[in-house]
């Protein structure tokens, strides 16, 4: 990320760390000769040692798995919960409107695996994170064999050690207490589901 003023910079790993792991729908973005490449995922987030690893897979016809070789640097970027904020919003005179957000940035040098066994260990990682504890959740074992074996040779898989994570969370950060305060209160009010969460980001990051 190039620009990160200091008010906004998150800089703690653990805080990182659980972001990517709240909003882990993330755009991993390579180069290639052709251009920039991106591809949307569910990832999952491990800590192999002091080491973050970001795991996750795509089917085996998109060719953006082939520019992961271990050498062809990437960027994964976590979005969070983000809105427009009206300046009339706030207390403090003059003001223009501006964007709330967060969001954290990671780099590495990720590398496919089209082996079977490691394929099928990272669905069954994420399904079990997404189907969680619902009552008759869906289990990849009710699948018949032979079809839940084509589906796996139909993806691969990748991981990306992550070598620097850039985080941002620009809440207001610039402006008085009190103009956090109505910028939350005004959020709760819009009524949408995206702005109470960028209310509740607000209340817990932004130091109101």
């Amino acid at each position: 990320m190039t620009y990160i003023p200091q008010h906004f910079r998150v800089s703690d790993e653990q805080t990182l760390q659980d972001f990517m792991r709240t909003y882990d729908f993330a755009t991993v973005v390579s180069g290639s000769s052709e251009g920039l490449v991106a591809s949307h995922v569910p990832v999952l987030v491990r800590s192999t040692g002091p080491t973050l690893v970001i795991v996750g897979h795509m089917a085996r016809a998109n060719h953006h798995w082939r520019l992961m070789d271990g050498a062809t640097p990437a960027l994964a970027f976590f979005h969070g919960p983000h809105g427009y904020v009206s300046p009339t919003w706030y207390e403090t005179a003059p003001a223009v409107p501006t964007w709330n957000y967060g969001v954290v940035h990671a780099h590495g040098l990720p590398t496919a695996n089209e082996d079977e066994t490691f394929v099928r260990g990272v669905l069954e990682e994420l399904v079990r994170r997404y189907e969680g504890d619902r009552p008759n959740g869906w289990r990849p074992e009710s699948l018949p064999t032979d079809f839940y074996d084509r589906m796996l040779r139909a993806i691969v898989a990748f991981e990306m050690p992550a070598t620097r994570l850039d985080g941002k969370f620009k809440l207001g950060q610039n402006r008085s207490v009190e103009d956090r305060r109505r910028t939350i209160a005004a959020l709760e009010r819009e009524g949408s589901r995206e702005a109470a969460w960028l209310a509740e980001f607000m209340r817990r990051r932004a130091g109101v």
